[in-house]
């Protein structure tokens, strides 16, 4: 990784209204390309969506239960269907992996790590599990429960998308989709599992987090 970057870090942007879909897509097409010409920092955006479904390149029609329950984006990013919504952390990451390595994997273990150390400094252990993208918590010795989602895309090893992580929104939204694609398991969020905090709190972890990720 390039020592100047480990130094100084992406630009941390923080929107406090709720942001369009398509508008989000435009701005991180624009940041994305200024990265690439050298005209602009790395940026981590930290915003929150109305309600709204947004498909993967790996999505299955099957899997959108409500198609009408909710707008649904074509998200260009990996992955299959996800909600996002008020009360969701989403992150928005744009990083030059030319010059942090410029190894896919080892960026997604990455936003992996990210949101369980975040999720440590509220208590709660975040779970890897084998052939299941993202972050869970386990329920019972049968199921876990997904808190945090990932889906990235990169162009010219510069990356878009990110992940999304459950603070507090309304989890009865995500019963209009099959999450990810993955039946047998639910979804939880810091609020369900007794962790009262303000996304303030959660912005603050996701920073010093970064500090020992990335």
């Amino acid at each position: 990784m390039n020592k100047d970057l480990a130094k100084t870090g992406p630009e941390w942007r923080i929107s406090p209204e709720l942001v369009d879909y398509p508008a989000a897509l435009a701005e991180m097409e624009a940041r994305v390309a200024a990265i690439q010409a050298g005209e602009a920092p790395e940026l981590v955006w930290l915003l929150e969506h109305p309600p709204l479904y947004t498909a993967g390149t790996s999505a299955k029609a099957t899997d959108l239960l409500a198609p009408q329950r909710f707008p649904v984006y074509e998200a260009g990013r990996g992955g299959q269907y996800t909600y996002h919504g008020p009360g969701q952390r989403v992150a928005y990451i744009m990083l030059n992996l030319k010059e942090r390595g410029a190894d896919v994997r080892a960026y997604v273990a990455q936003l992996e790590a990210l949101m369980i150390a975040t999720l440590a400094q509220f208590g709660v252990e975040g779970l890897i599990r084998e052939g299941r993208v993202g972050v869970w918590v386990k329920r019972n010795e049968l199921a876990d429960d997904k808190i945090g989602a990932i889906g990235v895309r990169i162009r010219r090893w510069v990356t878009f998308h990110g992940l999304s992580l459950n603070v507090n929104p309304d989890l009865s939204h995500f019963a209009g989709i099959v999450p990810c694609g993955i039946t047998g398991h639910g979804v939880t969020s810091l609020h369900a599992l007794g962790k009262k905090v303000s996304m303030t709190e959660v912005d603050a972890a996701l920073q010093k987090a970064w500090g020992l990720t990335f």
